[in-house]
């Protein structure tokens, strides 16, 4: 297939279509339901409603009960259907967490501090920050250590020996 997009008129004339084909099918749908309604009407016998007030009381009573058997079947196709759909909806859980959600591919920007600054506080940031001025100079300090270091750190040992060392040690 080539690159070139469909023009919008040539997909409002193709989607017109489809709505025009569907709206033909559901009206094709609708006719053929009401059809096979009427000839399963006509199949039921006509009811006869003469004879006695017994006989009558009987008839009525089978249809309850007919009523009765049919809301069973109903309620049973039911909960059929529901137990389906639960077991589908699990199922479909299922899939999504051996899939795992599909994370977009991250574009790399290169963004000065002054843009991020720009981008996260929006029109509040107008100064543009030198970071590096902001930070403080840390002086080193040269230690000149000689022969008496050896001398120091028997003492320091020797100091800390007794219970008044350890509480330097971890005081300090």
């Amino acid at each position: 297939m080539s690159d070139k997009k469909m023009s919008s008129s040539r997909r409002h004339h193709l989607k017109s279509l489809v709505l025009q084909i569907a709206f033909e099918l559901i009206e094709v749908e609708k006719k053929e339901a009401a059809q096979e309604k009427a000839n399963f009407m006509a199949e039921l016998p006509a009811l006869d409603l003469s004879g006695d007030q017994a006989a009558l009381v009987e008839m009525l009573k089978k249809l309850a009960h007919t009523i009765d058997k049919v809301d069973e079947d109903r309620y049973d196709a039911e909960s059929k259907v529901t137990k389906a759909d639960k077991e589908i909806e699990d199922l479909r859980m299922k899939v999504v967490e051996i899939q795992g959600m599909k994370k977009p591919a991250l574009k790399k920007v290169r963004m000065s501090a002054d843009a991020m600054l720009q981008a996260l506080l929006g029109t509040k940031h107008k100064a543009s920050m030198d970071f590096r001025a902001n930070l403080k100079e840390v002086k080193k300090e040269v230690k000149e250590e000689g022969v008496d270091a050896v001398g120091d750190w028997r003492k320091n040992v020797d100091e800390q020996a007794g219970m008044d060392g350890r509480k330097k040690k971890f005081q300090g």
